[in-house]
């Protein structure tokens, strides 16, 4: 009975692991996997970041109206979104900060979020100009404006 167990120990040992052919098929099968999936990814990264900066630009928006309950007007062209951080010299009734932190008016590609308000003080804007910095474009290059 030794001889037979020390044969099937011998066969088991010889059918161990796996051959470089099989290696090398599975890496080319996971190769082709990423190929394909990653660009669909990396999409998803970009469009993450529009759909980010959307929701901000709605949220200062929401942010300044705050500031203008609270003081009786929006900010000053001038002033800006750093209103919403500090009360500046002569601002009365400012209840802020309207933002927990400076990074809250940054874009998600770094650049902080252009804020314009009208001429007669009653229409805003908070918008974005996208991942290129330009006006216009498209995909992560689109501007993101709440007036949309």
């Amino acid at each position: 009975m030794s001889y037979f167990s020390l044969s099937n120990k011998k066969k088991l040992a010889a059918d161990e692991g796996f051959s470089i052919l099989e290696l090398i098929v599975v890496l080319v099968v996971l190769s082709l996997i990423i190929g394909v999936a990653a660009p669909a990814i990396i999409g998803q990264f970009g469009s993450a970041k529009n759909r980010t900066a959307g929701i901000e630009v709605n949220r200062l928006k929401t942010n300044v109206e705050m500031f203008r309950v609270d003081v009786g007007r929006f900010p000053t062209n001038d002033e800006g979104l750093q209103a919403l951080l500090s009360a500046g010299d002569g601002v009365a009734g400012w209840n802020g900060p309207y933002v927990d932190k400076a990074a809250s008016i940054v874009d998600p590609w770094g650049v902080e979020y252009i804020y314009t308000v009208s001429d007669d003080g009653d229409t805003i804007e908070v918008s974005s100009l996208g991942r290129d910095g330009a006006e216009g474009g498209d995909g992560e290059d689109a501007d993101v404006s709440s007036l949309n």
